[in-house]
């Protein structure tokens, strides 16, 4: 699954110089959403040269954030499930 800030994230680390199949990887694989894509973008903006492992980390974090979010939604619907179900019955 690609969006326009997928590709944008590619073209962003291609003009940097970094090799096709690294720009795929991140990109395409592991920050696929417009989420996830626009923060890499807002990071590759403020940085002028980061190195291959700066990236990896950046991505890493951007995930990891991503991944804490959605438990946090998680935790907060099942709970007000529960609260439904207090106050309303089965």
């Amino acid at each position: 699954m690609s969006n326009d800030y997928s590709i944008k994230v590619f073209k962003s680390l291609r003009t940097k110089g970094y090799p096709d199949e690294f720009c795929e990887e991140i990109a395409y694989k592991y920050l696929n959403t417009e989420y996830t894509s626009s923060r890499m973008l807002g990071y590759l903006n403020g940085m002028s040269n980061p190195t291959i492992e700066e990236i990896v980390d950046e991505m890493f974090a951007i995930i990891s954030d991503r991944d804490r979010y959605v438990e946090k939604y998680k935790s907060e619907h099942a709970q007000a499930t529960i609260n439904d179900i207090y106050r309303n019955g089965l």
